[in-house]
């Protein structure tokens, strides 16, 4: 479980393995290169090959703004392959959205969440620009 700056706690994990003792989420985000066969809970699926960058940055951005903003009141799930590239990427992102500095997300991310967390330059780069270009954040959401 990873507590953002601001308070919003959200569950990086592997969609490969799930924790025994773990509750289910109400919400959750799998980034995936295939869309998964799971219908246990609302889940939402951002096209996204292991390794690389998701299909769509705005697709992306996009589910992963909700599923921030639904961390505020629910249980919430990110998840790819093995639980650290990834999630690693989308968890530093929305560290950002919490108010991390883009140039910071993923030393963040790497020191909150996972030492390994953001695999690729690629992954580091997208998660610098596409922090850089958010909206500011507001403090009342």
């Amino acid at each position: 479980m990873v507590e953002l700056p601001d308070g919003r706690r959200i569950r990086g994990a592997s969609a490969r393995r799930r924790g025994g003792e773990v509750p289910a989420p109400d919400f959750a985000v799998y980034l995936l290169a295939r869309e998964p066969q799971q219908k246990q809970w609302p889940y939402q699926w951002v096209r996204w090959r292991d390794f690389g960058l998701p299909a769509s940055t705005g697709e992306a951005v996009e589910t992963l703004a909700e599923a921030y903003h639904r961390a505020g009141e629910h249980r919430v799930e990110i998840a790819c392959g093995s639980g650290v590239g990834r999630t690693g990427t989308a968890l530093a992102l929305l560290a950002a959205m919490s108010g991390v500095a883009p140039t910071e997300a993923v030393a963040w991310v790497r020191a909150h969440y996972h030492r390994r967390a953001v695999e690729t330059r690629g992954q580091r780069r997208w998660v610098e620009a596409t922090a850089a270009s958010l909206p500011p954040r507001d403090p009342d959401r």
